[in-house]
């Protein structure tokens, strides 16, 4: 891999924390970020910013220390997320800023900010999207559009600003997080619907965060140089097959 100088958003946990750890061994210079403290288990060499990227201001900053820290921006992994578990009906004004302000604004405002220098000096862009932004998930409608969204704005800026600069992104389906975590807690039966997901997958499994650093190291690396503008699924099959479970026809 390319000797990048890096950004992950939301890399304090999660997949994110995969992902910063991944890169780190490829050889990169990471400057990570979180709307808190810093992790005390987080690498030593590894920059983190305390930033909300939802706000422009903190967005540039998280930029600007990657420049002064270890040069221009190469790569930049827009991980950082939330989603809130409601229906259009449901949600509130709150909910809306929340939701597009970190998973629209955030993707939005850290990609303007690289592009610049990525014309002029190359680099890769890797956005997180989600298979809800593909299928939608139920109660779920701003997480969904959220997502809808990244992978969207991935195709325009691989076709705006090729070729210097390759964007893609990955489509995780259920990985195993905190995030995904607190999403089975809601069901009435939270172990009824873990078996119910798992029985849709395929693979017969659940992904881990490594599956997702695994194809973002892939995409930021020269091998897939010839790839730009598309959304990789990495579902472990969720997605290919029909939404009724083995056994009930």
């Amino acid at each position: 891999m390319t000797a990048h100088t890096a950004i992950v958003t939301g890399g304090g946990r999660g997949i994110g924390r995969a992902i910063v750890e991944r890169l780190r061994t490829e050889g990169a210079r990471i400057v990570t970020c979180g709307r808190g403290d810093r992790p005390a288990d987080l690498a030593a060499d590894i920059r983190w910013v305390r930033a909300d990227v939802s706000r422009v201001a903190d967005a540039e900053s998280v930029v600007a220390e990657a420049n002064r820290m270890f040069g221009p921006v190469s790569l930049l992994v827009n991980n950082a997320g939330v989603q809130v578990e409601k229906t259009v009906q449901e949600t509130t004004d709150e909910d809306w800023d929340l939701v597009m302000g970190v998973n629209c604004r955030g993707v939005f405002h850290t990609c303007r900010a690289v592009l610049p220098q990525m014309t002029e000096h190359g680099g890769v862009i890797v956005n997180i999207g989600s298979i809800s932004g593909t299928v939608a998930d139920p109660s779920m409608a701003l997480y969904n559009a959220s997502k809808a969204f990244v992978h969207g704005l991935t195709r325009s800026i691989a076709v705006d600003h090729g070729p210097k600069v390759r964007c893609n992104a990955v489509q995780p389906g259920w990985v195993m997080t905190a995030m995904a975590e607190d999403g089975f807690a809601l069901a009435r039966d939270p172990e009824a619907a873990r078996r119910d997901a798992l029985a849709r997958h395929p693979l017969g499994r659940f992904g881990e965060p490594a599956d997702i650093a695994a194809a973002v190291a892939w995409l930021a690396s020269d091998e897939s140089r010839y790839v730009t503008g598309q959304c990789f699924t990495i579902d472990g099959g969720l997605t290919a097959g029909s939404p009724l479970r083995p056994g009930l026809l």
